[in-house]
């Protein structure tokens, strides 16, 4: 709910922020949900005094709370850090009981809950010192407000309203950066180069990392057919280990592959076929009656070897191979 030492430049967190929809409608629609009027905010203003008085003793307490435990004290390690931030959750707070929860507030809310996500703040975490405030805020309306219960409840509906409004533009930003984040490994995943590696004559060795997605499928086809043509392969070893699913048109793509490579005079042998993918294939339906597949990539080596006519013998300790 506050910055930390972690925080990035202002315009990465802009950028990062821009993605959540910020416009007068979006707000009103936020608003309107929530069912924040004009006597919440005459609610909420009406303690702005209350609020000042009290808000030094509940970011002590506050901070306490959030020292007491390692997930969330890890944050505040520094003395001198930790003091700026309780001024700048102190604004924060208070900014709650002042009004003009306009759109400039709502791009505030925003940029606060895209720093938590990028600092890497647990949701858990994010919430629970909502929950802490909360019931902070409530045992001092009631205390104040002892000869004017309903006041009281009143005023507290109004705010936790507003703080609702507060967490679900946070949690969108925990969403929308995420999203992001998982996107652009994606593509750096996708952006891997996929070596087509001569291991031996007559042997190449594809090991696959990462999403085999449509497009890096086709290009390894690519590249293997044209390795297959310059090396004089004849048994190619496809390692995908490191594959972690496959979807229907990627598996039909392998079976194509395996069947353009034998037609270039080469037999491929899969490796490294997980639990999952052996599921996923199998459910699809995908004809694996002409593919050979093996466990592990030493598997997928020592069969490419003896269909090369290599035989294996052991002398001592070390392994010699003999053709």
């Amino acid at each position: 709910m506050a910055r930390t030492s972690r925080i990035d430049s202002a315009d990465a967190v802009g950028a990062r922020a821009g993605d959540i929809e910020a416009s007068e409608q979006e707000l009103a629609r936020r608003k309107a949900f929530l069912e924040i009027g004009e006597e919440d905010v005459a609610n909420l203003t009406g303690i702005n005094d209350l609020a000042q008085r009290y808000a030094d003793e509940v970011i002590e307490d506050f901070y306490r709370h959030l020292l007491a435990f390692e997930e969330t004290r890890a944050f505040f390690g520094d003395p001198q850090l930790l003091q700026r931030v309780k001024g700048q959750q102190k604004e924060y707070f208070l900014r709650l009981t002042q009004g003009n929860y306009d759109l400039a507030y709502m791009q505030n809310r925003v940029n606060i809950g895209t720093i938590h996500e990028h600092i890497g703040l647990p949701v858990k975490s994010y919430l629970g010192m909502y929950n802490f405030y909360l019931r902070a805020v409530s045992s001092r309306l009631t205390e104040a407000f002892q000869k004017q219960p309903k006041h009281a409840w009143s005023a507290f509906l109004s705010l936790m309203k507003l703080t609702f409004l507060d967490i679900g533009l946070a949690i969108d930003t925990y969403i929308v950066s995420r999203e992001r984040t998982i996107r652009e490994q994606q593509a750096a995943i996708r952006d891997l180069p996929t070596p087509v590696l001569p291991f031996r004559e007559g042997l190449l060795l594809v090991p696959i990392i990462g999403i085999l997605d449509g497009q890096r499928a086709r290009q390894l086809t690519e590249q293997l057919l044209n390795s297959i043509r310059s090396n004089r392969a004849k048994v190619v070893v496809i390692d995908i280990t490191g594959v972690q699913s496959v979807d229907s048109r990627v598996a039909n793509h392998i079976v194509q592959t395996v069947e353009a490579a034998r037609l270039m005079g080469a037999r491929v042998i899969i490796a490294g076929v997980s639990p999952e993918i052996a599921q996923t294939m199998v459910t699809l339906g995908i004809d694996l009656g002409r593919i050979a597949t093996v466990g592990d990539l030493q598997s997928g080596i020592e069969q490419a070897e003896q269909l090369l006519g290599y035989a294996v013998t052991k002398s001592g300790q070390k392994a010699i191979i003999t053709g």
